[in-house]
């Protein structure tokens, strides 16, 4: 299973492209895992592109689909159009590794030439360069939250 850890740098050339670093390619290779399909959407919890493997996606959208029933439920056959709406399915090319980002998401996103590619263990975030900082939690309500969540186990 792919899993993505740590932090890497990227541009957007002018064609909306980013080199797909090669920390993350290698994980790939580590773990064995021939199927490179990449699926990227926006965030629903930040102002950031996801980027997930295939398998992982599914897993993700059987979670969700698990607690639905979009056949039935105008509600939850809105939040399912909703949840996919906007989902790619992006492979790095063959030349470079370079990911071709539908231009709709780095407009929706910010995302104009520099990013920050920060792996989160089941995905990947990529966030533009300058806003990546600001988003992360404060030192002390990381170590409070930190306390909370050991205490429950």
């Amino acid at each position: 299973m792919v899993r993505f850890r740590g932090n890497a740098f990227g541009k957007v050339d002018d064609k909306g492209r980013i080199v797909f670093p090669a920390v993350f390619r290698d994980e790939f290779v580590r773990t064995g895992e021939e199927d490179m399909t990449l699926v990227v959407k926006k965030s629903v919890q930040g102002n950031c592109l996801n980027l997930f493997t295939r398998a992982e996606w599914d897993r993700r959208c059987d979670q969700v689909l698990e607690g639905l029933d979009p056949e039935l439920n105008p509600e939850h056959a809105a939040f399912w159009s909703k949840f996919n709406d906007g989902v790619y399915y992006v492979v790095p090319d063959g030349k470079l590794g370079r990911l071709n980002i539908p231009s709709e998401l780095l407009e929706q996103t910010g995302i104009t030439k520099e990013v920050v590619f920060a792996g989160v263990g089941y995905k990947i975030e990529i966030w533009p360069k300058e806003r990546r900082a600001s988003t992360l939690m404060g030192d002390e309500t990381f170590q409070a939250t930190a306390a909370k969540l050991s205490a429950k186990k």
